[in-house]
């Protein structure tokens, strides 16, 4: 059958068709997920217009809502699928899902429903079908892991607006939105309770997470062997860099199950470790201690030789997310947070004086986000 002028165009619905149906099928899986959480997804009215879901519960409840956007990561995937075959869409998945979970959590939401959205730079991407059921299957294993629905989404072709750079040749923007519950309402953490003598509880990253990709693609692509240069560890920066995002529900599950004292939550993304000094009132957050940074990190650092502060505005240095509580709380969350399978420590405390982070283990001082 000949090509239709919108395919010609650019739009070419036949193939993308596939995908579609593969996430549809992925999607229809997730429906009894968040189920455990007191919603319930309307199997009737589950087609691409949108999401209809109810409470049943019991408590009295809020709503949190949540959009972002993944960034940069996937353009490694795919330049790493054309070298190796691999597509590693698997993880990418996580990551789309996870970057939006991950600050859904930080008011104390549980995460129930999530919409994903795709915009490629041309139909073909869609056609790939081992990609495809990577993805698909990325967002069902995630979906399963925090509870979540996936009952609606978007995938459009937009020839016109995205535009790889080289040498990747094809590629789509990920992103998502992720709608949590707050049940009982009294769960809600606006961080407005944080206070001098606080402690900073911080909990290890995977990995880069989705933060600093840019610095990441920028430095690999100056490298002989590119995203192929092997590690200290054995692993190859391409490898190294696609390590999944880190779930913190299971953590912020067991918290609230245990009624944990908490002041504030805080993912670790945007601006690195200069990201603790959140709060716009006047508080320094003294950091004398931290987890082990992770290879890729510590590479950057020590054979790249990006500058310490960079480093440390760009990177989560090894610490994917933030817990400010009471003193008298910190030992019962680390243990709590150990129990739920997570390495967390008591790195630092909150203290009046200019808004700042002091960290002490680099001797350095950082300003705040933005600054």
């Amino acid at each position: 059958m000949p090509k239709s002028e919108y395919a010609k165009a650019g739009v070419d619905y036949t193939v993308m068709e596939p995908f579609k149906m593969a996430m549809i099928e992925a999607g229809k899986k997730t429906l009894k997920f968040p189920n455990k959480r007191g919603v319930f997804i309307n199997e009737d009215a589950t087609h691409a217009h949108g999401a209809v879901f109810e409470y049943k519960g019991s408590q009295p409840h809020i709503w949190c809502q949540t959009q972002e956007d993944l960034g940069n990561k996937n353009w490694i995937a795919e330049w790493m699928y054309e070298q190796t075959g691999k597509t590693y869409y698997n993880s990418i998945a996580i990551d789309t899902a996870l970057i939006v979970v991950n600050d859904v959590i930080a008011q104390g939401a549980l995460p129930v429903v999530f919409t994903d959205q795709l915009e490629a730079s041309e139909s073909a991407w869609y056609g790939d079908e081992k990609r495809a059921k990577d993805y698909a299957n990325g967002l069902l294993k995630i979906c399963e892991e925090v509870g979540m629905a996936l009952p609606a989404g978007e995938s459009a072709s937009c020839t016109y607006l995205i535009n790889p750079k080289a040498p990747v040749r094809s590629i789509a923007t990920l992103s998502g939105s992720v709608t949590g519950i707050v049940a009982p309402k009294e769960k809600l953490i606006t961080g407005k309770n944080l206070q001098a003598g606080d402690h900073i509880i911080g909990v290890a990253s995977s990995g880069l997470h989705a933060n600093g990709i840019s610095l990441v693609i920028k430095k690999a692509m100056e490298l002989p062997d590119k995203f192929l240069t092997k590690l200290p560890n054995g692993n190859t920066l391409g490898e190294e860099a696609l390590i999944p995002t880190k779930s913190y529900v299971r953590l912020m599950e067991i918290l609230q199950e245990n009624n944990a004292e908490i002041h504030a939550l805080l993912p670790g993304t945007g601006d690195g470790v200069g990201k603790i000094a959140f709060d716009k009132r006047s508080y320094a957050y003294r950091v004398h201690s931290w987890l082990p940074v992770p290879p890729l990190m510590r590479y950057f650092r020590e054979s790249l030789g990006v500058p310490l502060i960079d480093c440390l505005k760009t990177f989560n240095w090894g610490v994917g997310y933030y817990i400010y509580t009471p003193a008298r709380q910190a030992e019962k969350i680390i243990a709590l947070g150990a129990k739920a399978g997570y390495s967390l420590a008591d790195i630092g405390v909150v203290e009046a004086g200019n808004r700042q982070t002091i960290f002490e283990p680099e001797n350095i001082s950082l300003p705040p986000p933005g600054e």
